[in-house]
């Protein structure tokens, strides 16, 4: 990919590589005299049509390097963006926060409009120490060495070099022995690697703990629910484990003795437990996903349709899977264009279509919040309302399945592999939050004890009833694997909530789908300055993992998925 195509998707409207010139506009913010409310308002204005400049900039420079890890041109702007411009900004953005919140007139701001913006910023300030800048720069390197790492990735396979993505799409495969040819073939790569992952990880933990401690917090955990601004405590995310073990994993449990049975095995093993009953993938080309998602999205609503053909036509999807791409599949937003962007990198199979649904939600949510509010800033993004139109998107969508498989068996199948996947995410989150929680209480913790935690826990919930005797290595260091615990720390638990909210507007969309779909819309394009009940409230649902929640909707999934002949 040469750095001309780059910019048919995003706009630079401020070099990054003048350092002094931005150091300039930054600087001339801070010598902004503010005597009045309206001073304060413009000066906001100011602030954010400068920042949404820098932060199109750097997001068109991070696609850039997902899309292409290996390209040297690429990787250079985007280590300049980490090592030169990312410390400019953090060191100003201090500043800038402690003008905002040392002004008299800050509580006289509309409080509706303001008021999450206040918070969050004061928030920072509290958060703010010098010495953390470098080592925050170096925890970004680290997760750039990580993410080279994992999209350099290849493996063997009948004699040819494939990416990591076309192996993991053979653990959907029928053939009960080609599933462990590629379990067995992914698990030797994340050994090959797993030093260097160890590695980076155990630097992460100490740099993230010491940036903890810096800020007078007694360990990381506590520093992120402050810097995340979180709605709930983590005691409530205590219940919410023990919630969905006491209720959900029996229902799992049971259903693993239905897909096994359905797969003709005595014995769910490792390999078995990604199995998808599926025939076939869903395509084989993308075009094919393209065309297909297309129709699913303009059935569900014309405005979804249209959107998909508008980011189709201008560049904004990137979803072959090829060397060199980063891992996974993900959706960002260019606040300078109003645009949403979507990267996948999946082989054919039920992974590849299932993500993109899911960060078409994504997409939709951010193109209904442009148009809505235009420009959207990263304080807005809380990840418990995002995931909900990602998971409820992909609820929506459930009933068009058949524009990928039109035979009405193969159509089921699917629909059941869809529902057992939003079971999985009251699930495997949690196994990623209870693995982080302990693993930034207890920061001096060896690789070892680092893959038996992993283990431990992850036997506890998603993989409870398979039988792992012989691969507790394997599934001990299958935690490589995971981004989210690399660069994105403690962002998991948030799918698990999010998937409850979407699995009652699924209920809502079985009894009034157009309602539904009208409601999913309304939430989306809500006024995100509200509180994270607010906006549920909005999408027709509500903000609960209490105990009744969880057990209500693991009863009304294993319905749903029982229903499903």
């Amino acid at each position: 990919m040469s750095k001309e195509s780059s910019h048919k998707y995003y706009i630079e409207l401020i070099d990054l590589n003048d350092v002094e010139g931005v150091e300039a506009q930054l600087r001339s913010l801070l010598d902004v005299r503010i005597e009045s409310v309206s001073d304060l308002e413009k000066w906001l204005k100011d602030e954010k049509e400068l920042t949404i400049k820098i932060a199109e900039a750097l997001t068109g420079h991070q696609v850039d390097f997902y899309r292409n890890t290996e390209d040297g041109d690429i990787k250079s702007t985007f280590l300049h963006d980490q090592q030169v411009i990312q410390p400019l900004l953090m060191k100003y953005e201090a500043k800038l926060n402690e003008k905002l919140c040392k002004s008299p007139y800050l509580n006289q701001l509309d409080e509706k409009r303001y008021g999450l913006m206040r918070r969050v910023r004061e928030s920072k300030v509290k958060l703010f120490r010098e010495e953390n800048i470098p080592l925050m720069v170096k925890e970004q390197e680290l997760c750039t060495k990580y993410s080279e790492i994992m999209g350099g990735l290849t493996i063997e396979w009948e004699g040819e070099e494939k990416p990591l993505p076309f192996i993991k799409s053979k653990l959907d495969h029928l053939d009960r022995e080609v599933r462990e040819k590629a379990y067995l073939a992914i698990m030797a790569t994340h050994r090959i690697i797993k030093p260097d992952i160890d590695a980076i990880m155990g630097e992460l933990v100490q740099l993230r703990h010491q940036i903890a401690l810096n800020a007078g917090f007694e360990n990381y955990r506590d520093y992120m629910f402050e810097a995340k601004n979180r709605e709930y405590n983590v005691q409530d995310c205590y219940d919410f484990h023990e919630n969905v073990e006491k209720h959900i994993i029996p229902v799992w449990n049971r259903l693993a003795e239905v897909f096994k049975s359905k797969l003709g095995i005595d014995t769910y093993r490792p390999w078995d437990h990604t199995a998808k009953l599926l025939k076939n993938p869903p395509y084989s080309e993308v075009s094919t996903l393209m065309d297909g998602m297309s129709e699913m999205l303009g059935k569900t609503d014309p405005y979804f349709g249209e959107r998909f053909e508008y980011m189709r036509e201008h560049g904004l999807l990137d979803l072959e899977d090829r060397k060199g791409k980063g891992q996974g599949a993900f959706c960002t937003y260019f606040p300078a264009s109003m645009d949403s962007f979507v990267f996948s990198n999946f082989s054919p199979s039920f992974d590849s279509l299932s993500a993109l649904i899911h960060e078409m939600g994504h997409a939709m949510n951010g193109y209904l919040q442009f148009s809505e509010h235009g420009p959207m800033e990263e304080y807005q993004l809380r990840s418990e309302v995002a995931e909900l139109y990602s998971f409820g998107m992909e609820l929506l969508l459930l009933d068009k399945l058949d524009q990928f498989y039109p035979d009405k068996e193969d159509c089921n199948s699917f629909q059941r592999e869809e529902l057992r996947w939003a079971f999985s995410m009251l699930l495997k989150p949690l196994t990623g939050d209870i693995f982080q929680h302990w693993m930034y209480t207890n920061p001096n913790h060896t690789a070892k004890e680092r893959d038996k935690k992993f283990f431990e826990i992850s036997k506890r919930f998603g993989l409870n009833p398979v039988d792992t005797s012989g691969f507790e290595d394997e599934i001990g260091m299958d935690w490589v694997d995971t981004i989210h615990y690399i660069l994105y720390p403690f962002y998991t638990i948030e799918y698990a909530i999010a998937m409850l909210g979407a699995l009652q507007l699924f209920e809502n969309y079985q009894k009034h789908p157009e309602q539904a779909v009208e409601f999913f819309k309304k939430g989306a394009s809500a006024d995100y300055n509200q509180s994270i009940a607010a906006i549920y409230e909005e999408t027709g649902v509500s903000f609960d993992f209490s105990e009744p929640a969880v057990k209500r909707s693991g009863e009304f999934l294993e319905k749903v998925i029982q229903d499903i002949h």
